[in-house]
């Protein structure tokens, strides 16, 4: 092989072992390339899922207000808030349960300070929506110290109430309803936390089944506040 020869293939070597070198930089830049794309899309994905979701269940819209409690009175009680969230109540309390027909608030109110969560939603909403509002409630914190029915006159065709705080909804489906059933139910701000909702001396009837108990006569009698066993966690 003549000294030209022999250059002249030192030189093709050299440019194919260059632009070989030259694809394989470019296949890398576009693997890391698009390895670095597919990161920043499920980043962005995620991102948006937990703002999304943070949106969803948000509760800025929660109203909240301070009551005294242990306010134990035997007459009917003027509320401020409809449904009411806190105040005078009857010395019975509700048995907590889905109710298909209004409950006397007096005993509803009661319920809430034993930790109670009240759904309450306006008497024409249809059917569906009622069976979704049924759905979430028998699916959703504790039953045990779970309450709905039907109220007149409400401010949005559906509102949740705790003991001191109250939200309106317009959706079953809302997931804000859960977020507050979780945060509120039983909760920090309950003044008797573990009192039961149920038991031998709570209030089963609706309110058109019969009116409020009348102050008892003679012997003072009042109802036994025990703590619940085992509230059920669902």
């Amino acid at each position: 092989m003549t000294k030209e020869k022999a250059q002249a293939r030192r030189e093709h070597l050299q440019k194919m072992r260059a632009e070989q070198q030259r694809k394989q930089r470019r296949a890398a830049l576009l693997m890391w390339g698009t390895g670095g794309l597919i990161i920043v899309v499920l980043v962005g994905v995620v991102g948006f899922y937990l703002i999304n979701t943070a949106r969803q269940t948000s509760l800025d819209a929660v109203s909240s207000v301070k009551y005294e409690a242990g306010q134990h009175v035997w007459n009917a009680v003027s509320y401020k808030e409809t449904p009411p969230v806190g105040g005078e109540h009857n010395n019975y309390w509700q048995q907590c349960a889905i109710y298909d027909k209004p409950i006397h608030s007096e005993h509803a109110v009661h319920s809430l300070e034993h930790g109670a969560v009240w759904i309450t939603y306006r008497p024409d909403l249809a059917k569906a929506q009622v069976d979704k509002l049924k759905e979430v409630a028998g699916s959703t914190g504790q039953q045990d110290y779970m309450l709905m029915s039907p109220f007149p006159n409400l401010p949005s065709p559906i509102v949740v109430s705790s003991w001191g705080h109250q939200l309106k909804l317009t959706d079953p489906a809302d997931p804000k309803l859960g977020a507050f059933i979780k945060r509120y139910q039983n909760g920090s701000d309950t003044p008797e936390p573990g009192a039961t909702c149920g038991g031998q001396d709570a209030i089963t009837t609706t309110a058109d089944q019969a009116p409020l108990p009348p102050q008892p006569t003679g012997q003072p009698q009042t109802p036994m506040e025990t703590l619940s066993p085992s509230p059920s966690q669902q």
